[in-house]
Formats: structure tokens, C-alpha cells, sequence
């Protein structure tokens, strides 16, 4: 009992040091990884007619559908050209510091670079499109340890390539093989050894990122894989449950969003989102309701009462009411396609290149400022980044920095 206090209190610790140094740094949708930027404040509330002013912008960084991460004054950002991926650094004014080579990328479709880099202590964590994930060191770029989820722990690639954004904590990477053995790991983030494995579900991952959640009774690690959210004990890997999230395809990308003891889900292909409950510490669900918004990779935030996001085949901007899961509004005055949010407006990136700066308000789908983005290449799937005032917009080999 001693032994097992002491791990407990020791990754609590860590847990504490990791939470702060997050603080400062963006990750996967922001440092929680729900898409709201909840430190920006002092934000416009309507562009000017030609849209916020560009302060800078790079178009070579190669295809690609990252997002950028930003951490002590320095953007990270990966990009393949030539069939080879490159790690891309640059300071707040938008010049090049450092670009390093760490191996091939995904060339076979919607070719490019997927995973956005994770910054934690000193250390860069990110995968390829080919299901490795390295770690690099922050100052040197050089590659520490790299594990290939195919060898190194039997896992399976996904037709459009590994999407995942590692997801660090105290000690700890957690990753998604989606091996019928090693489903999901943990991995020791200075060394790469596995420090647990899980069988979880079994199936492949599906594209997604995963979600930490430290406030219940055992720390919580949420995923989804195949079309089934799961839960697991963030400490042991032991699988608590796992919640049917039906999908197109098992297309299921979407990192969950987790407040205040639920979780939401969604997937694309007319399948819709979900609402459970976490009960009994963290150990089990209960299915609360449905609604029909079935987004496929955009995203979606919470911000008050309310969920906004888009559909997929259902090809609307959404506004659902958390508590009762009803449908407030739906609104086709812009494409589909991905979602932040900071200082109570949404920041909507259509599929068709289309940026909005819209109220998140239930009364309606307010649009206080369009912008058109004609820099870059192929598909405007990457999701943007809030970072002191700034908005980070990657399009394919472009990525461009406005002043809101």
C-alpha cells in the first residue's frame, strides 16, 4: 500500500509540473485540447471588410495538414517535400530559424504531414504519416529515441496514414498502435521504453488524438479507436469502458471533450454526436443522448451552454445545447470544416478556404468578418492556432500568421 501511495503521489507531481509548463505552450487544440484559447482576451469582435491583417506568411513548407505548436517564443511545424519530412522552426516574426529532415512522410493520398508537435521539458514529440513517433530534442533537433508503431509494437497504418498527436503527461507518451496487443501504450517520454501496455478494443486507431482528464477519482486517458470511444486508467492501462461512437468508414478523428464529468463525441457519415456521463470515479458511463451534427474532423468547442462544430454529410454549422442535446440552430452560411474558439467568438475554417470570425452566441450563426485564404495548397484541413493575439492559418505548403 506504501509502494502504491508513493507512485500516486509521485505522478500526481509530475502531473502538477507538466499542467504548468502546458501553460505556456500550445499543443494539439490548444493546451487542453478542447480548441478554446481561453488565455486570449482583448480579441476584435469584427475584421475590417478585407479581413485581419496578415503579418507574415512562408509557402515552403511542403504538403502537409499539421497544425503548428508554439512554445518559449518558437513555432513548430512539419511539412513533407519531396516525399521526406521535415521539422520546421521558426520565431514570433515568422523567420526561419531551423528546418530538419526526420524521415519519409505519407506520399500514398492527401499527401503531407499530420501530427502536430507536442512540446514537453526540453523535448519534441510528434508521429509521420508512416506510424513513427519520434522524439527530438528541442534545441539540437535531434532525434532522441523513435518507436515504429508497425515494428516496435505490431500495430497496423491506416489508409490515410497515422494522424495522431502525442499526448504527454508527467512522465509519460501516450500513443495509439492500434495493435490487437498493444492497443494502446504508454511510454517513458525520456527513454521511449514501454512502461504499459493495453489490448483495449483490439481494432485500429482511427486518426484520433488522445484526452487526458486528471479531475476524477483515477486519472483517465480517452481515445477513440474503431468506432468506439474507450477509456482507460492513465496509470495502469487497464481498460475501464467503451462507449459506441459509430463512424464512416472508421473514419473517427475527433479528440472527445471532456467538462466537469462528461464527455462529447462525434463522427462523420450521418452518424451524429454523443453525450455520456462518467461515473463511479472515472470507471463507467452512461449514455445521456444523441443529436444528429456529425462532424468528421473539425472539431468542435463548448463555450457556456452550448457545443458549436459542423456536419459532414448533415453540411451545417451546428449549435447544440450541452444539457439537453437539442439542435438551437443549424446554419449553411458557411462551408463545413474545422473550429477554435477564443474570447467568446468562433474562428470557422471552411473546407472550401473560407476563414469566418463568428459570435458563439445561440441566438444565431453571426458572421462578424470573412477572410478568403488564396495562399497554399490542397486541402484546408489543417486546424488553426491561437497564440498571443495572433491566428495561425496552415494551408497545404503555406502557412500565414494574422493580427486579430
Amino acid at each position: 500500500m506504501k509502494k502504491g501511495l508513493l507512485i500516486s503521489i509521485c505522478f500526481s507531481v509530475a502531473l502538477l509540473q507538466s499542467c504548468s509548463q502546458s501553460n505556456k505552450e500550445t499543443q494539439w487544440r490548444g493546451d487542453k485540447r478542447n480548441g478554446v484559447y481561453s488565455n486570449e482576451t482583448g480579441l476584435l469582435k469584427q475584421w475590417p471588410e478585407e479581413g485581419p491583417k496578415l503579418l507574415w506568411s512562408y509557402e515552403e513548407l511542403g504538403a502537409g495538414h499539421s497544425s503548428v505548436a508554439i512554445a518559449n517564443d518558437k513555432i513548430y511545424i512539419t511539412g513533407m517535400i519531396d516525399s521526406t519530412g521535415y521539422l520546421h522552426v521558426f520565431d514570433l516574426q515568422g523567420n526561419l530559424l531551423a528546418k530538419k529532415a526526420y524521415g519519409l512522410e505519407w506520399s500514398a493520398n492527401f499527401v503531407g504531414s499530420r501530427s502536430t508537435v507536442t512540446v514537453n521539458d526540453g523535448k519534441l514529440y510528434f508521429l509521420s504519416g508512416r506510424a513513427v513517433l519520434f522524439c527530438v530534442d528541442e534545441n539540437t533537433l535531434e532525434t532522441v529515441w523513435s518507436k515504429d508503431y508497425l515494428t516496435d509494437f505490431d500495430g497496423s497504418n491506416l489508409k490515410f496514414g497515422i494522424a495522431e498527436s502525442p499526448l504527454v503527461v508527467g512522465e509519460l507518451v501516450y500513443a495509439t498502435p492500434g495493435g490487437k496487443v498493444n492497443n494502446f501504450v504508454a511510454l517513458n517520454k525520456n527513454t521511449g521504453d514501454l512502461v504499459w501496455s493495453s489490448p483495449g478494443v483490439g481494432k485500429l486507431s482511427t486518426y484520433c488524438s488522445p484526452l487526458y482528464i486528471s479531475e476524477l477519482e483515477i486519472p483517465i486517458v480517452v481515445n477513440a479507436i474503431d468506432s468506439v470511444l474507450v477509456g482507460f486508467n492513465a496509470q495502469t492501462g487497464e481498460m475501464l469502458w467503451a462507449v459506441e461512437q459509430k463512424n464512416s468508414r472508421f473514419h473517427n478523428p475527433n479528440t472527445p471533450l471532456y467538462e466537469s464529468g462528461f464527455l462529447f463525441g462525434s463522427a462523420g457519415g450521418g452518424f451524429g454526436s454523443i453525450k455520456v456521463r462518467l461515473t463511479n470515479g472515472g470507471r463507467g458511463i452512461d449514455s445521456l443522448w444523441r443529436n444528429e451534427m456529425d462532424n468528421k474532423m473539425g472539431g468542435f468547442v463548448k463555450v457556456g451552454d452550448y457545443v458549436y462544430g459542423s456536419g459532414e454529410k448533415n453540411r451545417f454549422w451546428y449549435c447544440i445545447d450541452w444539457n439537453s442535446g437539442e439542435t438551437v440552430y443549424k446554419s449553411d452560411k458557411l462551408g463545413a470544416g474545422n473550429i477554435i474558439s477564443a474570447d467568446g467568438m468562433l474562428y470557422c475554417y471552411s473546407d472550401k478556404g473560407e476563414l469566418a470570425l463568428v459570435k458563439a452566441s445561440p441566438k444565431d450563426f453571426e458572421i462578424t468578418g470573412k477572410l478568403k485564404v488564396t495562399l497554399g495548397t490542397e486541402q484546408h484541413w489543417a486546424h488553426p492556432v491561437i497564440h498571443n493575439k495572433t491566428l495561425y492559418v496552415r494551408h497545404g505548403n503555406a502557412l500565414m500568421a494574422y493580427k486579430i
